[in-house]
Protein backbone atom coordinates (compact mmCIF):
# COMPACT_ATOMS: atom_id res chain seq x y z
CA UNK A 1 0.00 0.00 0.00
CA UNK A 2 0.70 3.41 -0.54
CA UNK A 3 2.83 5.03 2.36
CA UNK A 4 1.82 8.78 3.29
CA UNK A 5 2.56 11.62 5.72
CA UNK A 6 -0.13 11.66 8.54
CA UNK A 7 -0.67 14.51 11.04
CA UNK A 8 -2.44 14.11 14.07
CA UNK A 9 -3.20 17.52 16.05
CA UNK A 10 -3.81 17.31 20.13
CA UNK A 11 -4.38 19.50 23.08
CA UNK A 12 -0.95 21.44 23.78
CA UNK A 13 0.85 20.16 26.02
CA UNK A 14 0.46 16.66 25.50
CA UNK A 15 2.34 15.81 22.40
CA UNK A 16 4.43 13.01 23.82
CA UNK A 17 1.30 11.43 24.71
CA UNK A 18 0.47 11.11 21.22
CA UNK A 19 3.67 9.97 19.99
CA UNK A 20 4.16 7.24 22.51
CA UNK A 21 0.46 6.08 21.51
CA UNK A 22 1.27 6.01 17.58
CA UNK A 23 4.82 4.11 18.45
CA UNK A 24 2.87 1.51 20.20
CA UNK A 25 0.23 1.24 17.33
CA UNK A 26 3.52 0.47 15.60
CA UNK A 27 3.80 3.58 13.16
CA UNK A 28 7.20 5.72 12.59
CA UNK A 29 6.77 9.78 14.05
CA UNK A 30 8.47 11.91 11.77
CA UNK A 31 7.78 15.13 13.69
CA UNK A 32 6.54 16.05 17.15
CA UNK A 33 5.84 20.04 16.92
CA UNK A 34 3.47 22.02 19.33
CA UNK A 35 -0.28 20.42 19.34
CA UNK A 36 0.60 18.16 16.37
CA UNK A 37 3.03 14.47 15.95
CA UNK A 38 3.56 13.54 12.20
CA UNK A 39 4.24 10.25 10.96
CA UNK A 40 4.37 7.73 7.88
CA UNK A 41 1.56 5.35 7.27
CA UNK A 42 -0.57 3.79 4.63
CA UNK A 43 -4.14 3.63 3.93
CA UNK A 44 -4.46 1.04 7.19
CA UNK A 45 -2.65 3.47 9.25
CA UNK A 46 -5.58 5.88 8.55
CA UNK A 47 -8.28 3.54 9.64
CA UNK A 48 -6.24 1.78 12.96
CA UNK A 49 -5.49 5.75 14.02
CA UNK A 50 -9.03 6.93 14.10
CA UNK A 51 -10.50 3.96 15.61
CA UNK A 52 -7.15 3.41 18.56
CA UNK A 53 -6.75 6.95 19.26
CA UNK A 54 -7.44 8.07 22.81
CA UNK A 55 -5.70 11.05 22.61
CA UNK A 56 -6.05 12.77 19.13
CA UNK A 57 -7.86 15.15 17.59
CA UNK A 58 -8.17 14.11 14.22
CA UNK A 59 -5.78 11.95 11.52
CA UNK A 60 -4.75 14.22 8.47
CA UNK A 61 -3.23 13.12 5.39
CA UNK A 62 -0.45 15.66 4.55
CA UNK A 63 -1.13 17.28 1.20
CA UNK A 64 1.76 19.26 0.93
CA UNK A 65 4.13 21.79 3.14
CA UNK A 66 5.88 25.23 1.82
CA UNK A 67 6.79 28.88 2.33
CA UNK A 68 4.11 31.18 1.65
CA UNK A 69 4.93 35.03 2.52
CA UNK A 70 2.34 36.74 0.64
CA UNK A 71 -1.21 35.75 -0.75
CA UNK A 72 -0.04 35.56 -4.39
CA UNK A 73 3.10 32.49 -3.12
CA UNK A 74 -0.06 30.92 -1.15
CA UNK A 75 -2.22 31.02 -4.02
CA UNK A 76 0.28 29.45 -6.40
CA UNK A 77 1.77 26.94 -4.45
CA UNK A 78 -1.65 25.60 -3.01
CA UNK A 79 -2.47 25.21 -6.88
CA UNK A 80 0.52 23.10 -7.23
CA UNK A 81 -0.28 20.82 -5.18
CA UNK A 82 -1.81 16.91 -6.50
CA UNK A 83 -4.93 17.27 -5.18
CA UNK A 84 -6.67 15.17 -7.97
CA UNK A 85 -4.53 12.41 -6.17
CA UNK A 86 -7.46 12.52 -3.74
CA UNK A 87 -10.22 14.45 -4.78
CA UNK A 88 -12.76 12.70 -7.67
CA UNK A 89 -14.43 15.29 -10.03
CA UNK A 90 -17.39 15.46 -8.11
CA UNK A 91 -15.97 15.84 -4.53
CA UNK A 92 -17.32 18.55 -2.58
CA UNK A 93 -13.78 20.56 -1.04
CA UNK A 94 -12.90 23.41 1.15
CA UNK A 95 -10.73 24.47 3.45
CA UNK A 96 -12.88 23.89 6.57
CA UNK A 97 -10.12 25.56 9.31
CA UNK A 98 -7.45 27.79 8.61
CA UNK A 99 -5.42 28.99 12.26
CA UNK A 100 -1.62 31.16 11.76
CA UNK A 101 0.79 32.34 14.39
CA UNK A 102 3.66 34.19 13.85
CA UNK A 103 3.05 34.82 9.97
CA UNK A 104 2.42 37.13 8.04
CA UNK A 105 -0.41 35.85 6.49
CA UNK A 106 -2.88 35.52 9.41
CA UNK A 107 -6.60 35.80 8.45
CA UNK A 108 -8.04 32.99 8.25
CA UNK A 109 -11.27 33.43 5.80
CA UNK A 110 -8.80 35.06 3.10
CA UNK A 111 -6.54 32.29 3.62
CA UNK A 112 -9.52 30.47 3.01
CA UNK A 113 -10.78 31.74 0.40
CA UNK A 114 -7.71 32.11 -2.04
CA UNK A 115 -6.71 28.28 -1.45
CA UNK A 116 -10.14 27.29 -2.37
CA UNK A 117 -9.64 29.39 -5.62
CA UNK A 118 -6.21 27.63 -6.22
CA UNK A 119 -7.75 24.54 -5.86
CA UNK A 120 -10.50 24.93 -8.03
CA UNK A 121 -8.04 26.25 -10.72
CA UNK A 122 -5.94 22.93 -10.13
CA UNK A 123 -8.99 20.89 -10.42
CA UNK A 124 -9.96 22.42 -13.77
CA UNK A 125 -6.80 22.21 -15.39
CA UNK A 126 -6.78 18.51 -14.12
CA UNK A 127 -10.55 17.44 -14.91
CA UNK A 128 -10.87 19.61 -18.31
CA UNK A 129 -14.21 21.17 -16.47
CA UNK A 130 -15.04 24.98 -16.14
CA UNK A 131 -17.39 24.23 -13.04
CA UNK A 132 -17.84 21.62 -10.42
CA UNK A 133 -21.05 20.54 -9.16
CA UNK A 134 -19.27 19.40 -6.06
CA UNK A 135 -22.39 16.37 -5.36
CA UNK A 136 -20.08 13.96 -4.01
CA UNK A 137 -18.32 12.97 -0.91
CA UNK A 138 -16.16 15.83 1.34
CA UNK A 139 -12.97 16.55 1.67
CA UNK A 140 -12.39 19.08 4.07
CA UNK A 141 -9.25 20.44 3.85
CA UNK A 142 -7.26 21.87 7.48
CA UNK A 143 -4.29 24.45 7.09
CA UNK A 144 -1.58 25.46 9.81
CA UNK A 145 0.54 28.42 9.21
CA UNK A 146 3.72 28.75 11.64
CA UNK A 147 6.18 31.14 11.05
CA UNK A 148 5.18 31.48 7.31
CA UNK A 149 5.23 27.67 7.14
CA UNK A 150 2.07 25.98 5.75
CA UNK A 151 0.69 22.98 5.97
CA UNK A 152 -1.79 21.34 4.70
CA UNK A 153 -4.20 18.25 5.44
CA UNK A 154 -7.02 15.87 4.30
CA UNK A 155 -9.29 15.68 7.21
CA UNK A 156 -9.83 12.08 7.60
CA UNK A 157 -11.77 11.58 10.96
CA UNK A 158 -14.97 14.72 10.10
CA UNK A 159 -16.30 14.78 13.89
CA UNK A 160 -13.55 15.16 16.36
CA UNK A 161 -12.03 11.73 17.86
CA UNK A 162 -12.91 13.12 21.39
CA UNK A 163 -16.52 12.41 19.99
CA UNK A 164 -16.68 8.49 21.24
CA UNK A 165 -20.59 8.92 20.45
CA UNK A 166 -21.05 7.61 24.06
CA UNK A 167 -21.74 11.35 26.43
CA UNK A 168 -24.86 12.61 25.24
CA UNK A 169 -25.30 14.44 28.03
CA UNK A 170 -23.16 16.18 30.21
CA UNK A 171 -21.96 18.29 32.57
CA UNK A 172 -21.66 22.51 33.04
CA UNK A 173 -17.93 21.95 32.23
CA UNK A 174 -17.63 18.61 31.12
CA UNK A 175 -13.49 17.69 30.12
CA UNK A 176 -12.97 16.90 26.73
CA UNK A 177 -12.50 12.77 26.26
CA UNK A 178 -9.07 12.58 24.24
CA UNK A 179 -7.76 15.06 26.91
CA UNK A 180 -9.32 13.31 29.98
CA UNK A 181 -7.77 9.71 28.60
CA UNK A 182 -4.29 11.71 27.85
CA UNK A 183 -4.30 12.67 31.27
CA UNK A 184 -4.91 9.60 32.52
CA UNK A 185 -1.89 8.19 30.47
CA UNK A 186 -0.06 10.44 31.84
CA UNK A 187 -0.09 8.86 34.86
CA UNK A 188 1.08 4.98 36.13
CA UNK A 189 -2.52 3.88 36.46
CA UNK A 190 -3.09 1.00 34.91
CA UNK A 191 -6.77 -1.29 34.81
CA UNK A 192 -6.05 -3.45 37.80
CA UNK A 193 -5.65 -0.79 39.72
CA UNK A 194 -8.01 1.92 42.20
CA UNK A 195 -9.37 4.79 40.07
CA UNK A 196 -11.54 7.12 42.04
CA UNK A 197 -12.66 10.67 40.49
CA UNK A 198 -14.69 12.29 43.59
CA UNK A 199 -16.01 14.86 41.14
CA UNK A 200 -17.06 12.72 38.38
CA UNK A 201 -19.62 14.93 36.68
CA UNK A 202 -20.87 13.05 33.69
CA UNK A 203 -18.28 10.12 34.48
CA UNK A 204 -15.39 10.87 31.69
CA UNK A 205 -12.58 10.27 33.67
CA UNK A 206 -13.66 6.60 34.73
CA UNK A 207 -15.68 5.73 31.48
CA UNK A 208 -12.05 6.83 29.58
CA UNK A 209 -10.38 4.58 32.40
CA UNK A 210 -12.74 1.83 31.94
CA UNK A 211 -12.31 1.69 27.94
CA UNK A 212 -8.23 1.33 28.91
CA UNK A 213 -9.25 -1.42 31.19
CA UNK A 214 -11.46 -3.33 29.06
CA UNK A 215 -9.42 -2.25 25.81
CA UNK A 216 -11.93 -0.93 24.11
CA UNK A 217 -11.19 1.09 21.13
CA UNK A 218 -12.60 4.72 21.57
CA UNK A 219 -13.72 4.89 17.87
CA UNK A 220 -14.81 1.25 17.59
CA UNK A 221 -18.93 2.42 17.84
CA UNK A 222 -18.25 5.61 14.99
CA UNK A 223 -17.51 6.13 11.65
CA UNK A 224 -15.22 8.54 10.09
CA UNK A 225 -15.20 11.20 7.14
CA UNK A 226 -12.62 8.49 5.32
CA UNK A 227 -14.94 5.58 5.36
CA UNK A 228 -16.40 7.10 2.57
CA UNK A 229 -13.14 7.24 0.29
CA UNK A 230 -12.79 3.95 -0.82
CA UNK A 231 -9.96 5.16 -3.67
CA UNK A 232 -8.10 6.05 -0.46
CA UNK A 233 -8.68 4.08 2.23
CA UNK A 234 -10.60 0.91 0.80
CA UNK A 235 -14.15 -0.67 2.52
CA UNK A 236 -12.32 -3.95 3.35
CA UNK A 237 -9.37 -2.18 5.17
CA UNK A 238 -11.78 -0.58 7.55
CA UNK A 239 -13.23 -3.86 8.12
CA UNK A 240 -10.53 -5.49 9.38
CA UNK A 241 -9.76 -2.52 11.73
CA UNK A 242 -13.04 -2.56 12.90
CA UNK A 243 -12.65 -6.42 13.38
CA UNK A 244 -9.64 -5.95 15.26
CA UNK A 245 -10.86 -3.55 17.59
CA UNK A 246 -13.88 -6.07 18.29
CA UNK A 247 -11.92 -8.51 18.57
CA UNK A 248 -9.41 -6.97 21.26
CA UNK A 249 -12.44 -6.55 23.66
CA UNK A 250 -12.27 -7.80 27.09
CA UNK A 251 -15.12 -6.96 29.09
CA UNK A 252 -14.23 -9.79 31.49
CA UNK A 253 -11.31 -7.69 33.37
CA UNK A 254 -11.77 -7.24 36.79
CA UNK A 255 -12.05 -3.47 37.56
CA UNK A 256 -12.21 -0.81 40.77
CA UNK A 257 -13.08 2.35 39.25
CA UNK A 258 -15.46 4.44 40.71
CA UNK A 259 -17.19 7.88 40.22
CA UNK A 260 -18.98 10.23 42.75
CA UNK A 261 -20.44 13.30 42.43
CA UNK A 262 -22.79 15.43 44.89
CA UNK A 263 -25.44 15.97 42.44
CA UNK A 264 -28.10 13.32 42.02
CA UNK A 265 -28.52 14.22 38.44
CA UNK A 266 -24.99 13.61 37.26
CA UNK A 267 -24.70 10.16 38.97
CA UNK A 268 -27.80 9.59 36.88
CA UNK A 269 -26.07 11.05 33.82
CA UNK A 270 -22.69 9.29 34.20
CA UNK A 271 -24.61 6.28 34.72
CA UNK A 272 -25.97 6.51 31.16
CA UNK A 273 -23.30 7.72 29.62
CA UNK A 274 -20.90 4.58 30.77
CA UNK A 275 -24.36 2.49 29.54
CA UNK A 276 -23.34 4.42 26.15
CA UNK A 277 -19.89 3.35 26.58
CA UNK A 278 -20.74 -0.61 26.99
CA UNK A 279 -19.08 -0.25 30.67
CA UNK A 280 -21.28 0.64 32.93
CA UNK A 281 -20.39 -3.53 34.94
CA UNK A 282 -17.33 -1.84 35.02
CA UNK A 283 -17.89 1.37 36.87
CA UNK A 284 -19.45 1.99 40.14
CA UNK A 285 -20.91 5.44 40.08
CA UNK A 286 -22.30 7.45 43.64
CA UNK A 287 -23.68 10.17 44.79
CA UNK A 288 -20.96 11.26 47.92
CA UNK A 289 -19.15 14.71 49.05
CA UNK A 290 -15.79 14.83 48.58
CA UNK A 291 -15.57 14.93 52.66
CA UNK A 292 -17.31 10.81 52.46
CA UNK A 293 -14.22 10.12 49.94
CA UNK A 294 -12.19 7.14 51.52
CA UNK A 295 -11.41 3.48 50.28
CA UNK A 296 -10.37 0.56 51.87
CA UNK A 297 -7.39 -0.40 49.60
CA UNK A 298 -4.04 0.44 48.93
CA UNK A 299 -1.94 2.29 45.82
CA UNK A 300 -5.09 3.60 44.77
CA UNK A 301 -5.24 6.73 42.11
CA UNK A 302 -7.70 9.78 42.12
CA UNK A 303 -7.78 11.23 39.11
CA UNK A 304 -9.75 14.28 38.75
CA UNK A 305 -11.32 17.74 37.18
CA UNK A 306 -12.18 19.62 40.48
CA UNK A 307 -14.20 22.54 40.05
CA UNK A 308 -12.37 25.55 39.15
CA UNK A 309 -13.44 29.36 39.84
CA UNK A 310 -15.73 29.18 37.61
CA UNK A 311 -17.75 26.40 38.60
CA UNK A 312 -18.07 27.37 41.91
CA UNK A 313 -19.26 30.18 44.34
CA UNK A 314 -16.62 32.57 46.44
CA UNK A 315 -12.98 31.98 46.70
CA UNK A 316 -13.42 30.82 50.60
CA UNK A 317 -15.88 28.17 48.80
CA UNK A 318 -13.33 26.98 46.61
CA UNK A 319 -10.09 27.07 48.78
CA UNK A 320 -12.51 25.19 51.35
CA UNK A 321 -13.08 22.25 48.81
CA UNK A 322 -9.74 21.78 48.03
CA UNK A 323 -8.89 21.62 51.56
CA UNK A 324 -11.57 18.98 52.18
CA UNK A 325 -9.95 17.20 48.87
CA UNK A 326 -6.48 17.74 50.72
CA UNK A 327 -7.72 15.93 54.00
CA UNK A 328 -9.39 13.27 52.29
CA UNK A 329 -6.11 12.30 50.07
CA UNK A 330 -3.95 12.63 53.52
CA UNK A 331 -6.43 9.78 55.01
CA UNK A 332 -5.58 7.74 52.05
CA UNK A 333 -1.68 7.39 52.67
CA UNK A 334 -0.95 5.00 50.24
CA UNK A 335 -2.26 6.48 47.06
CA UNK A 336 -1.67 8.98 44.28
CA UNK A 337 -3.76 12.06 43.37
CA UNK A 338 -3.61 13.74 40.33
CA UNK A 339 -5.77 16.98 39.29
CA UNK A 340 -6.42 19.39 36.51
CA UNK A 341 -7.37 22.73 37.46
CA UNK A 342 -6.77 26.46 36.89
CA UNK A 343 -7.25 27.07 40.27
CA UNK A 344 -3.98 29.02 41.25
CA UNK A 345 -3.72 28.27 44.92
CA UNK A 346 -4.30 24.54 44.54
CA UNK A 347 -1.74 23.40 46.04
CA UNK A 348 -1.62 25.71 49.03
CA UNK A 349 -5.26 24.52 49.68
CA UNK A 350 -4.65 20.98 49.24
CA UNK A 351 -1.53 21.11 51.86
CA UNK A 352 0.99 19.94 49.49
CA UNK A 353 3.54 20.75 47.00
CA UNK A 354 2.61 18.69 43.71
CA UNK A 355 5.76 16.33 42.85
CA UNK A 356 4.94 17.44 39.28
CA UNK A 357 3.12 20.71 37.35
CA UNK A 358 2.58 20.54 33.77
CA UNK A 359 0.90 23.46 32.15
CA UNK A 360 -2.25 22.07 29.85
CA UNK A 361 -4.83 24.10 27.94
CA UNK A 362 -8.03 22.78 28.02
CA UNK A 363 -9.89 24.48 25.43
CA UNK A 364 -8.42 28.22 25.47
CA UNK A 365 -8.20 27.39 29.44
CA UNK A 366 -4.98 27.81 30.75
CA UNK A 367 -4.75 24.93 33.76
CA UNK A 368 -2.26 22.81 35.45
CA UNK A 369 -1.76 19.11 35.85
CA UNK A 370 -1.11 18.86 39.67
CA UNK A 371 0.64 14.70 40.43
CA UNK A 372 0.69 14.11 44.07
CA UNK A 373 2.87 11.05 43.95
CA UNK A 374 2.45 8.43 46.29
CA UNK A 375 4.73 5.55 47.45
CA UNK A 376 4.63 2.40 45.30
CA UNK A 377 3.32 -0.68 45.89
CA UNK A 378 6.01 -3.95 46.80
CA UNK A 379 6.60 -5.95 43.51
CA UNK A 380 4.20 -8.98 42.92
CA UNK A 381 5.96 -12.47 43.51
CA UNK A 382 5.98 -14.44 40.58
CA UNK A 383 4.17 -17.55 40.70
CA UNK A 384 6.65 -20.06 40.77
Amino acid sequence: MKTMELVAPCHFGLEAVLKREIDDLGYDITRVEDGRVTFTGDAEAVARINIWSRTAERVLIKIGEFEALSFEELFERTKALPWEEYIPCDGRFWVTKASSVHSKLFSPSDIQSIMKKAMVERMKQTYHVERFAETGRDFPVRVFIYKDRVTVGLDTTGDSLHKRGYRLLTAKAPIAENLAAALIMLTPWKGDRIFIDPFCGSGTFPIEAALMAANIAPGLNREFRACEWEHIVPARIWKDAYDEAREAVDLDVETDIQGYDIDDEMVRTARENARLAGVEELIHFQRRDVSMLSHPGKYGFIITNPPYGERIGTEDDLAGLYRTLGERYRSLDSFSMYMITSYEKAQEAVGRKADRNRKIYNGMLQTRFYSFMGPKPPKRKENV
